[in-house]
């Protein structure tokens, strides 16, 4: 254990990492600033200061999905370097590959965790078919911006412009 001599205070840095750990996680979970600083015993604007010096970013949480993508790895890319929470994009084979892995019971679940996880951000860039658009929308609900790659069925890959995508969430960020 390293201890830091302040004037005439000993400190345990230790205990300071444990602390802001735990703040974060308890604020990941959900829980208010006011609620945190009751269960640590620490001023709310602590919390507030603490979480202020390591801010990447103020916005919503944007996701980024979509099928048959030709240049996914390219479009996750950026998506990530953009700061976008959570990106799925697939090609048509890795579509059908994922859907064939699984038993049915796995399937469901899986598609239901990645539903849940789309519903848990502010914004959904869907990139998809004219109708898988709509079972998207029907599904994650109103804030899914649909960018339609072409009419159902689909079974080739579809080049995406990363531009495109790029500006949409750019303008999401405000």
């Amino acid at each position: 254990m390293q201890l830091v001599r302040i004037g005439d205070k000993v400190i345990n840095p230790e205990r300071i990492y444990r602390m802001v750990d735990r703040m974060l996680e308890l604020r990941a979970q959900g829980h208010s600033q006011q609620e945190v600083a009751e269960i640590l015993y620490v001023d709310r604007t602590l919390i507030s200061r603490l979480e202020s010096v390591g801010e990447m970013r103020k916005g919503k949480k944007i996701a980024l999905v979509g099928f048959p993508v030709k240049n996914g790895p390219e479009l996750a890319r950026m998506a990530t370097a953009e700061g976008v929470d959570f990106v799925l994009l697939m090609s048509d084979k890795e579509r059908l590959d994922f859907a064939r892995s699984q038993n049915g019971i796995e399937m469901l679940n899986q598609v239901m965790r990645l539903i849940a996880r789309a519903r848990a951000c502010d914004a959904v860039i869907f990139i998809g078919s004219d109708e898988r658009l709509k079972m998207v929308e029907a599904l994650v609900g109103p804030h899914v911006i649909g960018i339609e790659i072409g009419r159902s069925p689909m079974s080739e890959d579809v080049y995406v412009d990363p531009d495109e995508v790029r500006s949409l969430i750019r303008s999401l960020q405000g």
